[in-house]
């Protein structure tokens, strides 16, 4: 049986390994870290989470719940080490960022399948192999992609938001709760008065920004839109995304708050916090003067400022079949968010899919369908839907899951349904030996 190789180390890489390894299939894992990283990476354990630490809802209700539900339920690394080293996040799943990675090292190091390799590879190797070096692949590799396939990247920019201090936040300004007191509080609120907030907004957009070369609004993914550009959009934009009060009381007034921005624990310690849906490429200095006009901010420690960064990812929907695979060349797969999937288990899920069939593959036996039911086998159909003209990343949603036959009214009922309907296909799969 071939040796399959897998280039890079991250969400996506991480869980194609070891889903090939779990099938007895031996795996050649390279990933350049040590000796080289991105500019977005800090340590050297794999599955690095370079932006937030939450890999958002574990809700049935949220397509990523269920996109969660589905791994889990396929024995995914990435849904294992992430449920070991949680922390307490209201109805999200968030992690402990470096006891999550360093767990995801420890358990491919420890397979005996993986043969793990320190070096970059900057040629489009042979096959059986998938190629998961996400969206901040180094120039060489990326290189050479683009002369295998003959085409461009598509690009988009990326960003990280700040972290702070649990003890620098000024707790007679701010007050735990979790929106709608869902599960337990888990959230720092900071909020502030119209007042506050329009002197917040108007430094906001006439803050500095870091030079990022080739930068425009355009080019930056929505669902990860630094809060000066969602500034710029009108006065109100942030109080309808990451500043929305909505589900929230402040205990000082027993109303709802003009805007408010939530602070979510970073690390199991609780010593870290970062400001959720901060994104920014503001220079640090700016953010440090912004972001300190937010008054349970204003003593604020930054331990780290947000960061601004270039995304790549294929044009897939005229390159990649609906398992990450070249369509030319099936032995030669991608996986992660250069396909074009948006979020931290969109990519691993894309690893998952990738691996399963690369596994079918080179045991010469029917690749398993995972058909549109299935979230993980929604986003394979849609990034690889010739029909798409203007291909953009994107999360996992209900829109790209096949719809109920039946009409039921309510959001919620519906989403359950078809939730239930997936795992209900995921189990069956499951008992396949899949």
């Amino acid at each position: 049986m071939a040796t399959v190789k897998v280039i890079g180390a991250g969400l996506a890489g991480s869980e194609a390994a070891w889903q090939l390894a779990q099938r007895g299939i031996q795996v050649e894992l390279y990933e350049m870290k040590p000796h080289k990283k991105s500019p977005a990476h800090h340590t050297d354990t794999f599955a690095e989470l370079v932006c937030s630490n939450s890999l958002r809802s574990d809700r049935l209700e949220n397509a990523v719940g269920l996109l969660k539900e589905e791994l889990r339920r396929m024995d995914s690394l990435i849904m294992a080490c992430a449920d070991e080293t949680r922390v307490e996040a209201g109805g999200c799943l968030a992690v402990d960022r470096h006891g999550f990675s360093e767990l995801v090292t420890r358990r491919i190091k420890n397979h005996p399948n993986i043969t793990l390799i320190s070096e970059e590879i900057t040629q489009v190797p042979q096959g059986p192999v998938i190629i998961a070096t996400g969206p901040l692949t180094s120039d060489g590799l990326s290189e050479a992609i683009g002369q295998y396939f003959g085409t461009d990247y598509l690009h988009f920019y990326d960003a990280a938001a700040p972290l702070v201090t649990a003890e620098s936040v000024d707790m007679n300004e701010a007050w735990w709760q979790s929106r709608y007191d869902r599960g337990t509080p888990d959230y720092v609120n900071c909020a502030m008065n119209k007042e506050q907030y329009e002197a917040f907004l108007q430094e906001l957009i006439n803050a500095e920004e870091a030079p990022v070369h080739g930068f425009e609004d355009k080019n930056v993914f929505e669902g990860c839109m630094p809060v000066e550009v969602m500034a710029r959009r009108g006065p109100d934009t942030l109080r309808f995304g990451p500043l929305k009060p909505v589900g929230l009381t402040d205990p000082k007034t027993g109303k709802e708050p003009y805007a408010v921005v939530q602070l979510r624990q970073d690390n199991a310690a609780k010593s870290i916090y970062n400001l959720v849906g901060f994104q920014t490429h503001l220079k640090f200095g700016e953010q440090k003067r912004v972001f300190s006009m937010i008054p349970a901010l204003k003593n604020a420690e930054f331990v780290r400022y947000g960061v601004m960064h270039q995304n790549t990812f294929l044009q897939s929907t005229k390159l990649l079949d609906r398992y990450y695979a070249d369509r030319n060349n099936p032995l030669v797969a991608f996986a992660g968010q250069m396909t074009g999937v948006e979020g931290y288990v969109e990519s691993a899920a894309s690893g998952f899919l990738a691996a399963v069939a690369m596994a079918a593959k080179v045991r010469g036996v029917a690749v398993p369908n995972f058909p549109r039911e299935t979230a993980i086998g929604a986003l394979g159909l849609y990034i690889s839907d010739e029909r798409i003209e203007n291909f953009q990343p994107m999360n996992i949603n209900f829109s790209i899951i096949s719809p109920l036959e039946q009409r039921i009214r309510k959001k919620a009922e519906k989403n359950m349904a078809i939730a239930k309907r997936s795992l209900a296909i995921i189990d069956e799969l499951k008992a396949q030996g899949i």
